[in-house]
C-alpha cells in the first residue's frame, strides 16, 4: 500500500487541497498522510477487467463503477480515513465535483504479498463499517482466487471462489464476475 507517510497530522482539508494538487496519491488514515506505491502491469490488469466487467453490466443502470482514481471516505469513530480502492461501484454518488464517494455499495482490492495485511485487515475493518457497503471483494493476483466478505443480518460473512468456472455474483448490484473474465489475459503463477 504505502512507502512514506508524512507524520504530522493535518486536517481532511489539507489532504484533499494537496491531493488535488498533487502529481501522487496518497491514502489519508486518521490525519497521516502515506503515498501509495505504484502497481505491476498484473494488478492493473485485473483491475482493469474489473472495471470493463461491471461497467458493462452496469450501463445503463442507477449504479456506477469507478476506478482507482475514485477515493473512498470512511469516517470511523477514531478519524477519517480516504482510500484508492481498485474498483467500487456507487449507486448514490456525491457532487459531481467531490473528488471522492461515501457511499461505495461494492469495493473491489486486487491484493499482492506486499499489501495483503492492510487489505484484510486495516481496509476491510475500515470499508465494512461504511453503512452503504454490501460487498468487499479482494481479488489475488497469482491465482485465480476470490475471498468476498458480503453483509448478512448479523454481519459480513467470508465467501472464496476459486478457479476460471467460479462465477462471483452480485445480486446488490444486478451483476457477476466470472473468474475467467476477471483474470482474462493474465499469467497466472499458481
Amino acid at each position: 500500500m504505502s512507502t512514506a507517510a508524512r507524520r504530522e497530522p493535518i486536517a481532511v482539508a489539507e489532504y484533499l487541497a494537496g491531493e488535488s494538487r498533487s502529481d501522487r496519491k496518497h491514502e489519508f488514515i486518521e490525519g497521516i498522510v502515506y503515498a501509495t506505491v505504484g502497481a505491476s502491469n498484473t494488478h492493473n490488469r485485473i483491475a482493469t477487467n474489473v472495471t470493463g466487467l461491471l461497467h458493462g453490466q452496469l450501463r445503463g443502470q442507477p449504479c456506477e463503477v469507478f476506478n482507482a482514481d475514485a477515493k473512498v471516505r470512511v469516517r470511523l469513530p477514531t478519524g477519517t480515513r480516504f482510500y484508492y480502492p481498485d474498483a467500487s461501484v456507487v449507486c448514490q454518488p456525491n457532487d459531481p465535483n467531490d473528488s471522492f464517494h461515501d457511499a461505495p455499495v461494492v469495493v473491489v482490492e486486487v491484493i499482492s504479498e506486499s499489501t495483503r495485511r492492510t487489505d484484510e485487515h486495516e481496509k476491510r475493518e475500515a470499508y465494512t463499517a461504511i453503512d452503504s457497503l454490501q460487498v468487499y471483494v479482494m481479488l489475488e493476483q497469482e491465482a485465480a482466487v476470490a475471498v468476498v466478505y458480503r453483509r448478512g443480518e448479523t454481519g459480513f460473512v467470508r465467501q472464496a471462489f476459486a478457479g476460471g468456472d467460479a462465477v462471483i455474483q452480485l445480486p446488490e448490484i444486478g451483476c457477476a464476475l466470472r473468474l475467467a473474465d476477471v483474470y482474462a489475459n493474465v499469467t497466472l503463477l499458481r
